[in-house]
């Protein structure tokens, strides 16, 4: 509480009492308190920097002091308020770059993986939806327009045309198709041929019996006729 002008004696440490302007007014006024008009002291200046009262001040001098106290005070508030904030902004936009990079890798993992369901569910269809080799009626000859069409029936429209251009490269849908050299025969030139028994006694005779056994390797080693193609661009053989 405030006795005359004077206050009680609270220490000014707090308040940064150490400032050029407040040094000064308090070196000066440190002299009248002390009964002293000379110059302050060395001793009183360090006094003042460090314990000076504020009871020692004149009145007229403690508002002043107080002042640039107190404004010293809340611009290092404000400076690190201002340091925190940049801190924690800083933080945020971090993890929310981890948690988008997280969120991007998820997606593009669902999307390969629903690209190869989907991928997988046309082949089983195409699959499903052609017919067996036993339901073509057995010819003396045919025909590579016949052939052509029987393959499109049993291969189904999404590998058809993998399907024909391994055919093209092998026999030129020659179903009779042997090669001097290694006696490979048929569409697919298959080595040696009678491995193609395995659907068929007919092999030797049969464009529709070699079809689904050039259509069963494909699945079965490759995956699917496109698969199968794909290995033949980079290599001549599959």
């Amino acid at each position: 509480m405030l006795e005359g002008n004077r206050v009680s004696r609270i220490s000014v440490r707090g308040f940064a009492v150490a400032s050029a302007t407040a040094v000064t007014a308090v070196g000066a006024v440190t002299g009248v308190a002390s009964g002293s008009t000379g110059q302050p002291s060395s001793d009183a200046e360090a006094t003042a920097s460090e314990t000076t009262l504020l009871a020692d001040i004149p009145a007229g001098q403690q508002a002043q002091v107080q002042t640039a106290s107190l404004t010293q005070q809340a611009d290092a508030q404000a400076i690190a308020a201002d340091a925190s904030a940049k801190k924690d902004a800083e933080e945020a936009a971090r993890k929310q770059a981890a948690a988008d990079a997280v969120a991007k890798q998820k997606a593009a993992q669902k999307a390969e993986e629903d690209a190869k369901a989907r991928k997988a569910a046309e082949e089983k269809a195409s699959r499903d939806a052609t017919r067996d080799a036993s339901s073509f009626p057995v010819q003396g000859s045919y025909t590579v327009a016949q052939i052509q069409a029987m393959a499109r029936s049993m291969v189904g429209a999404g590998q058809f045309q993998c399907f024909s251009n391994i055919v093209d490269h092998e026999s030129s849908w020659n179903y009779r198709a042997v090669n001097a050299s290694s006696g490979a025969y048929g569409l697919f030139q298959a080595l040696p041929g009678s491995k193609m028994s395995s659907v068929g006694a007919d092999w030797q005779t049969n464009p529709a019996t070699q079809i689904k056994w050039g259509l069963n390797y494909m699945n079965s080693r490759y995956g699917s006729p496109c698969q199968a193609w794909s290995f033949w661009q980079a290599n001549s053989w599959y």
